[in-house]
This record gives C-alpha cells, structure tokens and sequence, in this order.
C-alpha cells in the first residue's frame, strides 16, 4: 500500500516522502521546521491531488 513517510533530517528538519505501493519512493518534501507544518502539507495533497492537471512542457503549442 502506498503511504507517506515522515522523518527528520540531518537539519532537524521535519521533511516527508511518498512511497509507491512497491517501497519505491515517488517523491519528497521540503524541510519543515514544525512538524505539524508538515502534516498539514500532506493533508492538503491528500485532499487536493484528485483535481490536478498535468502541465506538458515539453509539448509545444501548435
């Protein structure tokens, strides 16, 4: 199952990851210094990943 991971890294700061169901990491965060601060930017990809767009660059305009 996929899940996000929090840690704190060799900063102190409270950064997280989202792991693929497989383990393999699929990306991270930012270094946050409140771990709640953290928490909420999960929360809020959680709730707002359903609505994105995806945004080819590499596509130009025709």
């Amino acid at each position: 199952m996929a899940k996000f991971e929090v840690y704190k890294d060799k900063k102190g700061e409270f950064r997280f990851r989202f792991l693929a169901s497989n383990g393999e990491p699929m990306f991270g965060s930012e270094g946050y210094a409140a771990k709640a601060s953290a928490m909420k930017a999960i929360e809020s990809i959680k709730k707002n990943v359903v609505d994105a767009k995806v945004d080819d660059q590499t596509v130009k305009d025709e």
